[in-house]
């Protein structure tokens, strides 16, 4: 028997540990934006905040609550593998810095083609960047007061 037998669960495969734990890590369903309809008005209803890896805009009114949706284009990445890469960065960068938006609308993030060989800490400060231009960050004096009462 070799050192794979004796570790963790057998029936899982190679790379099976390299998977997040727990859903906790992912962004569900409810926080994404799913509906082409949705979508349409994000791009309809708003300006466009730029940065130099991604485009951002937002979407106000009824239903919004801080969903993600994520667009990445052939014309900015051509290969799929690059595609999916930006897809995975821009929705890490969101899910972590999620906690320091307002709530108050929807975001649809767009992927320029300066992404493809960005870090990932590199897509978050963009993020955040553009998240600050837009007026999407919470107010710092609103911040303070919930740390304090959750220290209370």
């Amino acid at each position: 028997m070799g050192a794979s037998a004796s570790c963790g669960n057998p029936e899982a495969g190679p790379g099976a540990g390299s998977r997040p734990a727990s859903r906790g890590q992912t962004l569900t369903r409810r926080q994404r934006i799913t509906d082409k309809a949705v979508f349409q008005e994000a791009f309809d209803q708003s300006t466009a905040y730029a940065g130099r890896f991604l485009v951002m805009r937002l979407r106000r009114g009824p239903g919004a609550s801080l969903r993600l949706g994520v667009v990445v284009s052939k014309r900015a990445l051509r290969r799929s593998v690059d595609r999916s890469r930006a897809k995975r960065l821009l929705r890490e960068a969101f899910r972590l810095n999620r906690a320091l938006l307002n709530p108050s609308c929807d975001v649809v993030l767009i992927a320029r083609q300066y992404i493809h060989g960005a870090t990932r800490q590199e897509v978050e400060q963009d993020l955040l960047k553009v998240a600050r231009k837009a007026g999407l960050m919470e107010s710092p004096a609103r911040g303070k007061a919930h740390a304090q009462g959750a220290a209370d």
